[in-house]
């Protein structure tokens, strides 16, 4: 997928630490940027367990860099733009009848093995405890009580 306009970046880049990858449907929507904003918030927390943050969504890598400009994000956004949501299918998570994808978490461990993910309503923002607790998990933690 795409980072940047001349920039490609595949799972195999990522060996060897925590991903999370966050699908979303697009970028510019409310749901979408409050999450996004909220993972920009919470990504110290995500990088304390080694994790890199990847969000995805079927937009274009100009649309994202705008959209990572103005919401001043911290992480890539990759676009999984062409072939259209060919990522997100692979996935599971491409809607095919709107031509974009779920809202979706996955955590892979640093060996490419997905861990942990959660499909959410479209119109609901997941949050990122869930995503935390994957991590405190891969990182043999207990969480909190």
């Amino acid at each position: 997928m795409k980072a940047t306009p001349d920039q490609w970046v595949g799972l195999d880049d990522f060996h060897g630490n925590a991903l999370i990858m966050a699908f979303y449907p697009a970028d510019w929507s409310p749901v979408c940027g409050d999450q996004m904003a909220l993972y920009n918030e919470v990504l110290p927390e995500f990088q304390r367990y080694g994790a890199t943050l990847l969000g995805v969504s079927v937009d274009g890598v100009w649309c994202h860099t705008a959209f990572a400009r103005d919401r001043k994000l911290h992480f890539p956004l990759l676009a999984d733009f062409e072939p259209k949501g060919a990522v997100a299918r692979r996935y599971g998570v491409y809607r095919q009848g709107d031509g974009w994808t779920e809202r979706a978490l996955f955590v892979i461990d640093g060996d490419g093995v997905i861990r942990w993910s959660y499909v959410s309503p479209i119109g609901v923002n997941p949050g990122a405890d869930g995503i935390l607790r994957a991590l405190q998990s891969l990182a043999g933690e207990r969480a909190p009580a």
